[in-house]
């Protein structure tokens, strides 16, 4: 019976690590902008904690936004194009919960807090003549102590945000 239940907390804590280390990804847009009309756009201000990241950012959106159609200019596009990336540490607490039979009257609990590193990147998109914002995506979850891993999650969560653009009508 012992095994039984080692074996049922290990895949509780297994699948609560993946369920958290999985990347959030989520749009939203002006349901009154007529997209259609958009076909040219310039880059505003981008925000990071290096200019490293604010030229991979770039880069990933203008591939994407390219692959639709749009042509990016140096300035007075249809829409302006805005980022921001921010990281901060993160304290997440597990239990594992040992001994104790069927009551668990008994068992030992031990708690670990883990520190990870959380990355936040929004993506928004302004029309130019009005100055509303008209689309943004925003993607948060872990990142990695690896600088290719952490560029795979952006350039994925870029993908993501582009999958269904222009939206329709």
């Amino acid at each position: 019976m012992k095994p039984l239940r080692t074996s049922a907390m290990l895949l509780f804590a297994l699948t609560s690590t993946i369920a958290i280390s999985a990347q959030k990804t989520s749009v939203d847009y002006d349901h009154s902008a007529n997209f259609s009309g958009y076909h040219t756009y310039s880059w505003g201000q981008v925000k990071t904690v290096d200019s490293i990241w604010a030229d991979r950012i770039k880069t990933s959106v203008d591939q994407q936004l390219q692959a639709k159609g749009w042509t990016k200019v140096a300035d007075g596009g249809d829409i302006a194009v805005a980022a921001l990336g921010q990281v901060r540490n993160q304290q997440e607490e597990q239990t594992f919960y040992s001994g104790g039979g069927w009551r668990w009257g008994s068992g030992i609990a031990t708690t670990s807090t883990y520190n990870t590193r959380q990355g936040t990147l929004v993506v928004a998109m302004f029309d130019t003549k009005t100055k509303k914002l008209i689309w943004r995506g925003v993607s948060d979850g872990d990142l990695s102590g690896k600088p290719e891993k952490n560029i795979d999650k952006m350039n994925k969560s870029v993908a993501k945000f582009f999958k269904t653009f222009p939206p329709a009508k």
